[in-house]
């Protein structure tokens, strides 16, 4: 669930379409914090252009989760 602990940032971390077998393309969304002030934890995709993205908490004050720091490559035009 949404509550699971978080422990690390995800890594170049690449989201492929349910069922999808092969090598990734354009427009397969690349997410990547591993990197200092990098706090995303987790990533589900919801449909083609939906996700839900999970932020790990502060490291010196777990209640709060008011800011976001990560990357997304290889998106294709107008997604």
């Amino acid at each position: 669930g949404s509550d699971d602990i978080i422990a690390g940032n995800v890594s170049k971390y690449i989201v492929l379409p349910a069922g999808y077998c092969g090598q990734p393309r354009k427009g397969h969304l690349i997410f990547d914090a591993c990197f200092e002030s990098g706090n995303l934890g987790r990533v589900d995709q919801v449909t083609e252009f939906e996700y839900d993205l999970f932020i790990r908490p502060d490291t010196c004050n777990p209640r709060f989760r008011v800011w976001f720091n990560f990357t997304v490559e290889n998106v294709k035009e107008s997604q």
